[in-house]
């Protein structure tokens, strides 16, 4: 993965629907109406319903399995999200709309023994659009099985 430092991978587009808008509304509480109501919604700035912020950022897992040969690490039994910084919300995500993930590795360091951290840039741009909806410095852990005692 060191060698992959600086490189960017970027994922098939995915259609963010309002049946997905709706059920996150339904998981999360925030049923505000410019996320459910299409005919309020059409009254905004926004003209439709669009997607809430955290959606948008909890797609990142998806559009990660999306990014068409990415780098595989050896031996991962798992990897768990540690935090994130500098996360900005630059565009709304209309309904309907088409969004895919731009990610460039920014770090790859071991911690202790079996557990890695990496930096990860993480961009959703939406299809037809200039500016992204949005930017964030994400952080995970990557565990690794120890090597066998053979």
């Amino acid at each position: 993965m060191q060698q992959r430092i600086g490189t960017e991978t970027v994922s098939d587009w995915v259609e963010v629907t309002q049946a997905m808008i709706d059920k996150f509304a339904d998981a999360t509480g925030d049923h505000q109406f410019i996320h459910i109501d299409p005919v309020r919604a059409a009254q905004t700035p926004f003209g439709g319903t669009i997607a809430h912020g955290f959606l948008t950022l909890s797609l990142m897992p998806l559009l990660s399995s999306k990014v068409p040969d990415a780098p595989q690490i050896e031996d991962a039994m798992m990897g768990v999200n540690y935090g994130g910084e500098k996360v900005r919300f630059l565009s709304p995500v209309r309904s309907g709309s088409k969004v895919r993930g731009r990610f460039k590795l920014l770090s790859f360091n071991e911690k202790k023994p079996g557990q890695w951290q990496q930096s990860m840039e993480f961009a959703v741009e939406i299809e037809g659009q200039d500016k992204p909806a949005l930017i964030a410095e994400w952080l995970s852990q990557v565990f690794v099985a120890p090597p066998s005692a053979e």
